[in-house]
């Protein structure tokens, strides 16, 4: 085997390929990304493959209410969290906030039984409460992005004697029937059991592949806008840790699956207001707190179409919509979001924190 088909079996894309012949070798590939999630932090609670992080304040003064950040069930949440200077979590924690995030972990076989029903009613109010013995506080804002927000907004409208003082949501879908694509590839024809049947839990490369299917060719144009800015550094080193990111899926957990692609997707329950959780109807009409959504306007995974109605079935009077240019990623971890979203967010948050 000569050197070029040893590198070429050993890289992990066709990318790496491409930067081992730019003379950039496996491990210097590996250094690119640098370290992830990075910003300090103490894990204070832990269930299962659930993590509840808290991290290390950066500021003198803190606003009163802390933060607790609701990530995807099918996403490592990293993403918020990528490097220094590529961070919400960091801008968070340095403009005063003290900041907490739910890691949900790699469910494993054991794990199938899980839905919605313990993710809504058991670990995100057991997080809620750890919160609260750790910092004192007896209010709680919540920040859910994209399945983590509709997470949110379901434990908001089944929690309204609970202590959350505002909800903030980022790219959350609501109405499937804005998931066009989605729902045509799991209408009635799809076999969901036998896919858990075969699997159990849903394995984290179905579920990037069925990401990557919302937009066919983005890998492929991401890689040559890589390669079209190989000299810059700063550049590359951004793009590497997305597609770190972007292939760091995490399995589906057959239960919450079972109900995400029944009572989401095909019966769209949300929006219809017909959806139940432990016997109780979810009915985002009841949520009153102070809510806002950040959406990006080209999102390809949550589409406008399938967002947009969450600030109208929201009850709150103090409710607002931000659409921020960008895409689903771009809206939390691009040069953008720092410009735009990040300041949005820490500026809506502050004048309700106090």
């Amino acid at each position: 085997m000569n050197d070029v088909t040893v590198a070429e079996a050993r890289m992990p894309n066709p990318l790496a390929q491409a930067l081992w012949r730019l003379g950039i070798e496996r491990d210097d590939f590996a250094k690119l990304t640098g370290e992830l999630g990075a910003t300090p932090k103490e894990t204070i609670y832990a269930h299962g493959t659930l993590k509840l992080h808290h991290y290390r304040p950066q500021s003198d003064e803190l606003y009163r209410v802390p933060v607790l950040i609701v990530t995807s069930l099918v996403n490592q949440p990293y993403i918020l969290d990528l490097s220094p200077g590529q961070s919400m979590v960091e801008h968070l924690v340095r403009q005063g906030f003290d900041v907490y995030l739910i890691e949900w972990g790699r469910p494993r076989a054991e794990h199938q039984h899980l839905t919605l029903d313990d993710y809504v009613l058991d670990r995100i109010p057991a997080c809620v409460a750890r919160v609260h013995d750790d910092c004192g506080e007896p209010d709680v804002s919540i920040i859910g992005y994209c399945i983590g927000g509709l997470l949110s907004v379901m434990y908001a409208a089944l929690h309204t004697d609970g202590p959350l003082r505002n909800l903030v949501c980022m790219a959350a879908p609501v109405n499937s029937d804005g998931l066009e694509s989605l729902k045509t590839w799991m209408g009635g024809h799809f076999d969901e059991e036998l896919l858990l049947e075969l699997y159990g839990n849903v394995p984290a490369d179905l579920v990037q592949n069925a990401l990557r299917m919302l937009r066919p060719f983005g890998k492929l144009a991401g890689a040559m806008n890589l390669l079209n800015n190989l000299d810059k550094p700063e550049f590359v080193q951004s793009n590497l840790r997305l597609g770190k990111w972007e292939a760091d899926n995490i399995p589906f957990a057959a239960g919450a699956f079972r109900q995400m692609v029944n009572d989401f997707l095909r019966g769209n329950k949300l929006v219809q207001r017909t959806w139940a959780l432990g016997g109780k109807r979810v009915d985002p009409s009841r949520i009153r707190v102070p809510f806002v959504h950040l959406l990006a306007e080209d999102d390809h995974i949550t589409p406008y179409a399938s967002s947009r109605d969450l600030v109208k079935l929201v009850g709150s009077k103090d409710k607002q919509e931000i659409i921020i240019k960008g895409g689903h990623v771009g809206l939390v971890a691009s040069r953008g979001a720092e410009k735009r979203m990040w300041p949005a967010l820490s500026a809506w948050l502050a004048a309700r924190s106090t």
